[in-house]
């Protein structure tokens, strides 16, 4: 027998099912869901653990990564006829993306690229990525010249390694590394040496490992497995090479019609020994060859602008001496926090202008309370429309609250992470699931789900 509970706390009254054993499991109730009049939502599949990533086989097929976040057993499944089948297991979290190329499925797990044979043999093509920082390598595609491309995060909120670093005692001599010869000010920053007992202070520079102070004009040498990156290799994982770089975290690639490549890259944090505030998520056509501003740029813009300086901190300065070239604008900017994820160009029409972009919105993991909401206020936890004519942001579809539904109590969105157009027209959306009653960082196992929006 499952039973609806609430649970109250911080102003929120959260319904959540009950078994008998006492787990909680997941309430759904798409009609909590606001979308454009002319439109319904249903749940199309349920039962999945914390996915982050799908894609469509041409059979109607969709090919599903889930992440590990939970059971640390990272899976690639399969949902055939309704039904989720296990492909292969045991990789290294987070697995973040999959992708079906003539056979063979590309799996991208932390610090790794692995393909899976149609004999289910494995092969490492890829491995030693610098991903045991804040941020690890990100999905994988496939790309018109028949590459394997993909994402790489930094080590690093904004290019310091820090006591907000929360792998700083697993990896103490980890930092972030350039994809082009820079030159470095020499700024360095003022710490509490978190390795001894005593309050010693220690200060650590850029690109260093923590306590390690720049000098100024120091030359850092570039690397093609370069922090914040986009990377491109041969079919076999030979010939890696540097796409471009200066993307804080490039959380998902994929490329359009036209074989361009865009990418949904996460700002800055404010964080840190150099925290920096207001920085928007960017969506960004990727030129290859280009560095796109981090650590010093933000949409374009100097992290020195007034904007960007943190509520009693100091205003952020430049890291490097040189910067590459002018850092690009973004094709479109979305509030600090969104955490943009997947996406996809809708080639029907069928929800909005040919060959617009919807993207998931993840949201913040910050928790909010009666004296602040403002976490989840205005941005996050819904799917936007990009409108690639302009460059103008517009909400598709967001719970009738505006907030996610672990919040809530809703039985709407928890945290979107992937839109993708199937065979048949329709949109899905990948919903990681929902967080326990007032748990930011704790997952209901088996609460992710995938919603199906067609026209009526």
């Amino acid at each position: 027998m499952i039973r609806l509970t609430e649970h109250i706390g911080n102003n929120f009254r959260i319904k959540m099912y009950q078994t008998e054993n006492g787990e909680l499991t997941r309430y759904i109730n798409p009609s909590d869901i606001y979308l454009p009049r002319g439109y319904q939502i249903d749940v199309y599949a349920e039962g999945l653990d914390l996915p982050n990533y799908m894609m469509f086989l041409r059979n109607g097929d969709i090919l599903i990564a889930e992440s590990g976040y939970i059971s640390q057993n990272p899976r690639v499944v399969i949902l055939r006829d309704g039904v989720l089948e296990v492909i292969a297991e045991g990789f290294h979290t987070p697995m973040t993306g999959v992708y079906y190329w003539e056979g063979d499925i590309y799996v991208s797990h932390k610090g790794f690229i692995t393909v899976i044979r149609e004999n289910g043999q494995r092969e490492d093509l890829i491995f030693g990525l610098p991903s045991s920082g804040d941020f690890s390598n990100n999905n994988v595609v496939i790309g018109p010249d028949e590459k394997i491309y993909f994402g790489q995060g930094t080590a690093t909120n904004s290019g310091v390694v820090g006591t907000d670093n929360l792998w700083l005692l697993n990896h103490p001599f980890l930092h972030d590394y350039p994809g082009d010869y820079i030159m470095l000010v020499g700024q360095n920053f003022k710490q509490e040496n978190i390795f001894v007992a005593s309050k010693e202070i220690v200060y650590t520079g850029a690109f260093s490992p923590f306590g390690v102070t720049n000098m100024a004009y120091e030359v850092r040498k570039a690397i093609n497995k370069a922090s914040g990156s986009i990377l491109r290799a041969n079919l076999d994982g030979s010939e890696l090479e540097l796409v471009a770089w200066g993307l804080r975290n490039p959380a998902r690639i994929e490329f359009d019609r036209r074989d361009r490549l865009y990418a949904a890259n996460h700002g800055y944090d404010v964080r840190g020994s150099r925290p920096i505030a207001n920085a928007p998520d960017e969506f960004y056509r990727i030129t290859p060859g280009l560095w796109y501003g981090w650590p010093d740029y933000s949409a374009g813009e100097s992290v020195t602008s007034p904007r960007f300086m943190p509520e009693g901190r100091p205003q952020p300065q430049f890291l490097l001496t040189n910067h590459p070239n002018n850092a690009p604008e973004p094709f479109a900017t979305f509030p600090q926090n969104s955490t943009i994820l997947g996406f996809d160009f809708d080639y029907s029409g069928n929800f909005g202008n040919f060959g617009d972009v919807f993207i998931a919105e993840f949201g913040t993991a910050r928790i909010a309370s009666a004296e602040n909401s403002t976490p989840y206020a205005g941005f996050g936890h819904r799917i936007s429309r990009i409108d690639m004519s302009s460059g103008g942001v517009t909400t598709f579809a967001i719970n009738k609250s505006g907030f996610p539904s672990s919040i809530t109590g809703e039985g709407g969105f928890g945290r979107p992470c992937d839109v993708n157009f199937g065979p048949d027209g329709a949109m899905y959306i990948l919903d990681m699931g929902i967080n326990a009653p007032f748990e930011q960082d704790v997952y209901i196992p088996n609460s992710g789900l995938i919603w199906k929006v067609t026209r009526v």
